[in-house]
């Protein structure tokens, strides 16, 4: 096994990958470090899970399962890209991809029939969504802006949009029937198994059984009420036509993969509810599922020209909506994994609470987020920025976050145990010696779903919280909410644990509107602070506050310390970008910013040289940090803009920097010996290289695919420079 795994993975960071890459395995080989790459693409999983449908040559290893194995011991040191969270109709089109390309795996079966689609469906489904995270996330995370780009981001601030005590610009939940409210909670006094059974007036049918869970697990059960949701989106729909606002839903598709398609689809059937009421049964025949969106629906009924009418008509009658892409027609309700609410609504309160419509505009907005459990923060930060006006990057104050994730934690974990509930009746999650556990009186096409914590995450999440407070020595703050039932249960480890460790003064436990308000007083003030949440709040507070502090998330430094001694580097939030690559088909140029990638293999050179006691890595790793403010303070990031600099630039920058850092450096003489020569070529090379990098720019590029790139095309485009390939290798 390499000293270090660096992911292969999807879409922009895959395709900076193919430039950064060779310059980390040459510089790193001079210390003695291996770096090698496992896949965790979509297309490199959907390949592991069909080997019987490949050629001997086109087969692959299961590397997430390896990858999965690994992370469970002293010796991981894994640098994470965002890889690709997949929707069904991104998975849809990666198989098709791959079927042109002569891969014979199987279609994806949207109403499997027989055992053996639904066999394929199973698999295919365990693909979807967090696919990736929970598996390799064995540990708590630890987020944060690294110092150089906290300073970078104050003495070069990114513009904001400003703010009006009269905006309309609002958040709009769900009073009742959703997860929040029907939610109740348990911690298990012992180690125990469990089933979940729907008993209705056919008989009792087994949605899940053996169960596991280990002594001191908090398990949640919930369910959202189909009628009131509903109701909810009729209320809404009419409400932001009466406004003048824009109708956008905020949804976590992707993460959520089991029940946000559903209320996703829940919403496309409400808006366009007459269309369904006239034309229901034929649209069923077209394959119509408004789970898949409002653009899987239009091109299924393309031919019909009646029902092309009445949508058009019933969009007439309807509030404007949120858009995706005005110039191309796409809204907020095409594909539920076009819009993400933690990259969604920050982009909005960044922007002064405004949001794209279709007449290529921007206006304010009514921000649909059904389930009330974690929406108040973005209605408080809403009504915070009304009051008090914009935020001051230059000013502001940092948000880091200590995230509670480990072993699939909270509502990300809970994808094998949620329910569409078929029919009206009642259910049990009932334990080995036959309590129940939790119970809940449902109705036919309610959403129910079970979610756990186990312990040992639970207190490893809250040690990580006081460390980072006494290393920080900042405010702290528990985002729990103790009238929510699962907050109540973690609020009661919480307490002893900071009792026991005297620390019980230095940390607070708000509930989450309250903690946001908070946050957002204490960084307008230049102050930081630190938000210690559960793993939705972790996802989504680390966009937020990172993209109002430093105008992206793709720059957090992110930390996940394993809980059997190794460490897992992620590279920031920020998903895999796929407007960048588009940017690079058509004018081959790549925007991706990878100084995310920048700070995470400083922390792993650094993680590699405390756990192997390599001193040369301790060098790289430093050096690293010192590339990385060289890139900041000299302006070397990409730009957005064909015929400026991109991704492959910062790079060349990056080597650069590096090679003269290691250079210059005393304490390893063999180290500097051997940079010196790469850093006097890097230099010399230096008008060469940029011209040749430049001299691509503008021509679109062929990559051989989208989702399964080909390598040498890939390398040929992302690799352009004879001179800098020369020195590199």
């Amino acid at each position: 096994m390499a000293d270090i795994i660096y992911t292969k993975v999807d879409e922009a960071p895959e395709l900076a990958s193919a430039s950064f890459l060779p310059i980390i395995q040459k510089f790193a080989a001079a210390a003695g470090v291996s770096v090698d790459t496992m896949d965790i693409s979509l297309t490199g999983r959907i390949l592991a899970t069909f080997p019987e449908n490949l050629t001997a040559d086109q087969r692959q290893s299961d590397d997430l399962a390896e990858l999965g194995r690994l992370v469970k011991t002293a010796d991981a040191n894994v640098i994470k890209l965002p890889n690709i969270s997949a929707s069904v109709p991104q998975l849809k089109a990666a198989i098709a991809e791959l079927q042109q390309q002569g891969f014979d795996v199987p279609d994806y079966p949207d109403a499997p029939t027989s055992g053996a689609q639904k066999d394929v469906q199973a698999r295919y489904d365990g693909m979807k969504g967090s696919a990736v995270n929970p598996v390799l996330r064995e540990g708590n995370s630890d987020r944060r802006a690294a110092k150089a780009v906290k300073s970078f981001a104050q003495k070069n601030p990114h513009r904001m949009g400003d703010w009006s005590a009269n905006s309309k610009t609002e958040v709009s939940s769900m009073s009742g029937g959703d997860f929040f409210s029907n939610e109740v909670s348990a911690t298990l006094a012992n180690e125990t198994t469990a089933k979940i059974v729907l008993t209705t007036d056919a008989g009792e049918t087994v949605l899940k059984d053996d169960v596991t869970y280990p002594a001191g697990t908090v398990v949640d059960a919930t369910f959202m009420s189909a009628a009131a949701l509903t109701s909810f989106l009729d209320t809404q729909i009419e409400k932001t036509k009466e406004d003048g606002t824009l109708f956008s839903l905020h949804m976590k598709a992707t993460m959520m993969k089991v029940s946000d398609p559903i209320i996703f689809g829940h919403a496309v059937r409400t808006f366009l509810a007459p269309v369904f009421e006239k034309h229901g049964s034929a649209m069923a025949d077209l394959g119509v599922n408004p789970n898949a969106g409002l653009g899987d629906l239009l091109a299924r009924v393309k031919d019909d020209a009646s029902i092309l009418a009445d949508i058009d008509a019933c969009m007439a009658d309807r509030p404007p909506m949120y858009m995706v892409d005005s110039d191309k027609g796409i809204t907020n309700l095409h594909v539920s994994s076009d819009v993400i609410i933690d990259a969604s609504m920050p982009a909005l309160i960044r922007a002064g609470g405004k949001g794209w419509g279709p007449d290529g505009k921007e206006h304010d907005a009514n921000c649909v987020i059904p389930d009330n459990s974690y929406a108040p923060v973005y209605d408080e930060s809403i009504k915070f920025f009304k009051e008090n006006g914009k935020l001051n990057p230059a000013t502001a104050g940092t948000v880091q976050n200590i995230g509670l994730m480990a072993q699939k934690a909270e509502e990300y974990g809970s994808h094998p145990t949620t329910f569409e509930i078929p029919a009206a009746g009642t259910v049990k999650m009932i334990l080995d010696d036959g309590t129940v556990l939790h119970e809940h009186n449902v109705e036919a096409n309610d959403i129910w779903r079970s979610a756990s914590a186990r312990k040992a995450p639970i207190e490893d999440w809250v040690n990580l919280a006081i460390d980072r407070q006494r290393l920080e020595g900042c405010r702290a703050i528990f985002w729990l909410d103790a009238n929510r039932a699962h907050d109540a249960e973690l609020i009661a480890y919480v307490k002893p644990i900071l009792e026991a460790k005297g620390v019980a003064d230095k940390f607070e436990i708000m509930a989450p509107r309250e903690a946001t308000r908070a946050s957002l007083e204490t960084i307008t003030k230049g102050e930081n602070t630190i938000a210690i949440t559960g793993n939705v709040l972790r996802d989504y507070l680390t966009d937020l506050f990172p993209i109002l502090e430093l105008a992206t998330s793709a720059k957090m430094l992110s930390i996940v310390k394993l809980m059997n001694g190794g460490g897992l580097f992620e590279t920031g939030a920020g998903g895999s970008a796929p407007k960048h690559v588009q940017q690079l088909n058509e004018e081959n140029h790549l925007r991706w910013d990878s100084l995310g990638e920048f700070c995470a293999l400083g922390e792993s050179l650094m993680f590699l040289a405390e756990t192997k006691n390599n001193e040369q890595a301790r060098v790289l790793g430093q050096a690293v940090d010192a590339a990385t403010q060289g890139i900041l303070d000299n302006g070397h990031s990409p730009s957005r803009k064909v015929g400026e600099p991109d991704n492959r630039n910062s790079h060349y920058w990056f080597a650069r920097y590096w090679a003269e850092a290691l250079a210059a450096q005393s304490d390893d003489a063999a180290l500097a010996a051997h940079f010196a020569p790469i850093a006097t070529a890097l230099a010399e090379g230096e008008a060469a290289i940029l011209a040749e990098l430049a001299a691509v720019q503008g021509p679109a590029v062929d990559l051989g695919g989208y989702y399964k790139t080909d390598a040498a095309k890939t390398a040929a485009v992302m690799r352009p420079s004879t001179t800098l390939n020369a020195i590199i290798g």
